[in-house]
């Protein structure tokens, strides 16, 4: 356990940071696995969630920024190639 005042402080901090992060983290993925089942007029909605959380994930540094962008072209990709087909 830490002795110094800044250090206790830090360590709580940390642990809230740490569970806010696990569930955006959550909810994120939660979101793509529903992209990836859904059909018809659910992808939309679906789509425009997952979208919107990659987004906030990549500016908040949830996940690496490039890495948010990737997952959303490949979502926008199979929204594309699951409305076509």
């Amino acid at each position: 356990m830490p002795q110094i005042q800044s250090a206790k402080k830090r360590m709580r901090q940390a642990r809230v940071h740490a569970a806010q992060n696990r569930t955006q983290r959550s909810r994120l993925r939660s979101a793509l696995k529903k992209v990836r089942t859904a059909t018809g007029s659910e992808l939309e909605t679906a789509f425009a969630e997952a979208e919107q959380l990659l987004d906030r994930a990549g500016r908040k540094h949830l996940i690496h920024p490039n890495a948010a962008a990737r997952q959303k072209s490949r979502l926008a990709k199979f929204k594309a190639k699951t409305q076509a087909g």
